[in-house]
């Protein structure tokens, strides 16, 4: 049984070393494909290094560009390298261009193609993350669902015959790290003079609220306003667009750091007060975790985080504000992610399906 994985972006090389792990228990061979798509190593290299994932098979080297462009180059480039692996399964990851590339190229070439974290939706039609996973999933031979609710919306979409629940498997690396760096004061302490729980840590990278000047300009001044210092780990992309519109992303209580290493994050995440996100990931980390989460979006894919009362949306800078300062949510035993076990579940689902069908 051979297994090739397509990944390129920082969630999926999360999700990737708990895949790696499992697949290396089971006797499966392994190809991973790196597409290149983020290529600044603190965004890519380090994960590999950090998480213990073996160094990438082929490292397609694509870069940056438009999302036509990204895709299409990643498309161009997995056709030769699919035909001279000829996987028995070619597993997509999350959301991504390297996500939609994987299944087309797959899809041409009649390899079968199984999807990590399907099922999941934001009915955000103008998010190029909806469009992908949506695609991704009609594609698929094999939908690898998180959540009960990720398989509702399957079953909706005529796809519950192939699809399975294994649970999240960030859920199984968080808890792994989680554990590895509990009781450790996070990097940000000492390098910032902070204390545990005196400071709030954001993430801001889509482009509906990076793009437009005003919409940048009004989170950094509600992030800016805020009762004590906000870390904001600023991705390459967001410090590049802030200064083309002469917006300074250290001002008031903001203050800009570099991406962080992901055990750090994690850390990071657990010294704080709070976290403000538009990522998905680390929403569903920071109820993992056990912080309250404010995410700066109109709707979000791990709706269980905010039915249990540890993510709020916000759309405005108002609600921004009141997010951050509510009041702490109360505790909850729920585990709608799992138990830590879906990459072995999910690569025994692609182990007793050896042929189509």
């Amino acid at each position: 049984m051979k297994i090739l994985s397509v990944v390129g972006a920082r969630p999926q090389f999360v999700k990737l070393a708990p895949i790696s792990r499992a697949a290396t228990e089971a006797g499966v061979e392994h190809v991973i494909v790196h597409t290149g798509q983020h290529y600044d190593p603190l965004l890519s290299d380090v994960f590999f290094s950090d998480l213990g994932i073996p160094d990438p098979d082929v490292h397609l080297g694509v870069g940056s560009g438009s999302h036509g462009v990204q895709t299409g180059a990643i498309l161009g480039a997995l056709d030769a390298v699919l035909d001279e692996h000829r996987p028995d399964w070619v597993l997509a990851y999350g959301d991504t261009n390297s996500t939609l590339a994987a299944a087309v190229s797959a899809v041409k070439l009649h390899l079968r193609v199984a999807h990590l974290e399907a099922g999941l939706r934001s009915f955000n039609r103008r998010m190029p993350e909806e469009h992908n996973r949506v695609l991704t999933d009609h594609a698929a031979d094999l939908c690898l669902a998180p959540t009960e609710v990720a398989m509702g919306h399957l079953a909706a979409e005529g796809l519950g015959e192939r699809s399975l629940l294994v649970g999240d498997v960030m859920t199984d690396v968080l808890l792994q790290v989680r554990d590895t760096v509990a009781g450790r004061p996070s990097v940000l302490l000492d390098e910032l003079g902070l204390d545990h729980g005196g400071y709030y840590l954001a993430t801001i990278h889509r482009a509906e609220n990076t793009d437009d000047p005003e919409r940048l300009r009004g989170i950094v001044k509600s992030l800016a306003g805020l009762d004590r210092p906000v870390v904001l780990l600023a991705h390459p992309r967001v410090a590049a667009r802030a200064l083309e519109q002469g917006i300074s992303l250290s001002t008031g209580a903001l203050v800009a750091h570099a991406p962080l290493a992901y055990p750090d994050l994690v850390s990071a995440a657990l010294s704080s007060a709070g976290v403000v996100t538009d990522s998905g990931g680390l929403q569903k980390e920071a109820f993992l975790l056990g912080v309250p989460c404010t995410t700066v979006r109109t709707e979000t894919e791990w709706v269980e985080t905010v039915e249990l009362g540890w993510n709020v949306l916000a759309g405005t800078a108002e609600e921004i504000s009141a997010g951050v300062l509510r009041p702490t949510p109360a505790p909850t035993d729920a585990t709608p992610y799992g138990d830590g076990r879906a990459a072995a579940r999910a690569i025994a689902a692609m182990v007793e399906r050896p042929s189509a069908g």
